[in-house]
């Protein structure tokens, strides 16, 4: 496969953005991502297409199947030169960043390219968050993470790349009084880029993800390109969240395994074809439920039973008191909510490593919070994508995501506008 152009992702994660990327032939020379199991998973996935690449995806399925071990994958990969996947698993900070700009620059010269096309990603978005900052005492004033935006600056002004995408969530814009997005966008100016709009509100289920899930994403270009801010074709589909879980083993609270499970059959939905979220390997992973005690699941079944029959949500105040056991009874009032099997998905966060309330199963026969694979699913992630690590680093990984099928429709605008120049 030709891939035309470079990429860099920057705060990569378990690379949604990437995916989108390399399903359109970019060859992302370097990611950078600080958290270790992230960087396993984004890992995985490169040796997945690394391996797809020169004919060898059965191996990349041995282990995917558990035939194999992690270690046993990672050595066979290296007896075949295709282990390089080019990820930095580092913190992107003041210490870090001369290491950084050198190690990607050695990446660029080993892989025979001379420029950058193209710089991807968005810093962690918990102290841009309207959510996070309401729950913080100080609204996450002097949190560092607010700043982690200057070291994306700070990439671009270094390889100076044709186009960036920096995606976050909308409250970015008015992170520090506004102050944030202002110096972004000023300092963006500075460096000899353009774009207007600069950045849009876009909603995930826009193109084609069962999930309202919105997200600032900001496209700048060199002044003097032939490029404009993507008019992208909304794409919703017909399909609901109902349709992404039948053909997946049923479960209870507790029951499933992180390895290879088989489907409970072989037929799926269109949406599942049509996306390419159903895989053609027989076996499924990271579908294993959480326990829940009787209180919770007693609520659960409440929630469900009045979205199904009245189309309400149950406030948290509704509960009888006997199942009521926090204080905080006037804030996070729908603390407890079930998945709209009818429609879309609600936005999926990372929170759902804390306790699943949010994320409850739309079947009042199982009572019990959605699988990883389940919310992999809800985020477009197909089959094939194994995630890394523990049950709760898999829900971050996932929640903090760029659904895959959003990243390929915005990397396919992206193209063009590079072929065009």
């Amino acid at each position: 496969m030709t891939r035309q152009y470079t990429v860099i992702d920057l705060f990569a994660g378990a690379g949604g953005l990437t995916e989108g990327f390399l399903r359109h032939s970019f060859n992302t020379v370097a990611h950078v991502e600080m958290n270790q199991y992230a960087t396993q998973t984004l890992e995985t996935r490169l040796l997945y297409y690394r391996l797809a690449e020169v004919g060898m995806k059965d191996f990349y399925y041995q282990y995917f199947s558990g035939e194999i071990s992690r270690d046993d994958f990672i050595a066979g990969c290296k007896e075949h030169r295709i282990d390089d996947t080019g990820v930095n698993h580092c913190e992107i900070s003041e210490k870090t960043e001369s290491g950084l700009i050198r190690s990607v620059k050695k990446r660029l010269k080993e892989e025979g390219e001379k420029s950058v096309d193209v710089i991807i990603g968005g810093p962690p978005c918990q102290a841009y968050s309207l959510v996070g900052r309401g729950r913080a005492k100080d609204g996450m004033v002097n949190d560092p993470r607010n700043l982690l935006y200057l070291y994306y600056l700070k990439a671009i002004r270094t390889f100076k790349p044709k186009i960036f995408v920096f995606e976050n969530v909308p409250g970015i814009t008015s992170s520090l009084k506004g102050k944030v997005f202002e110096d972004f966008t000023r300092k963006i100016g500075e460096m000899g880029y353009c774009g207007d709009p600069k950045a849009r509100i876009l909603n995930a289920a826009d193109f084609g993800v069962l999930q309202n899930r919105k997200r600032i994403v900001y496209i700048g270009w060199k002044k003097g390109l032939n490029f404009d801010y993507p008019d992208f074709q909304v794409k919703r589909s017909e399909y609901n969240v109902g349709s992404l879980f039948d053909d997946l083993p049923d479960l209870y609270p507790g029951e499933g395994s992180n390895d290879p499970q088989e489907y409970l059959t072989n037929a799926s939905s269109g949406y599942l074809k049509e996306t390419g979220i159903r895989t053609d390997e027989p076996v499924v992973r990271n579908h294993f439920a959480r326990n829940h005690n009787d209180r919770d699941r007693d609520i659960y079944r409440r929630v469900i039973r009045r979205w199904e029959s009245q189309h309400e949500r149950l406030r948290y105040d509704d509960l009888p008191e006997k199942l009521k056991t926090h204080k905080k009874r006037k804030v996070f009032t729908d603390r407890f909510k079930v998945l709209d099997k009818d429609g879309y998905s609600h936005a999926v966060l990372a929170h759902l490593a804390k306790d699943g309330h949010y994320f409850i199963y739309p079947d009042s026969k199982y009572a019990r919070s959605i699988t990883v694979r389940e919310a992999a699913r809800i985020q477009s992630f197909p089959d094939s994508f194994l995630f890394e690590g523990p049950r709760t680093a898999q829900y971050v990984q996932i929640g903090n995501a760029v659904p895959p099928l959003m990243a390929t429709g915005i990397a396919e605008e992206i193209k063009k506008g590079l072929d065009q120049n």
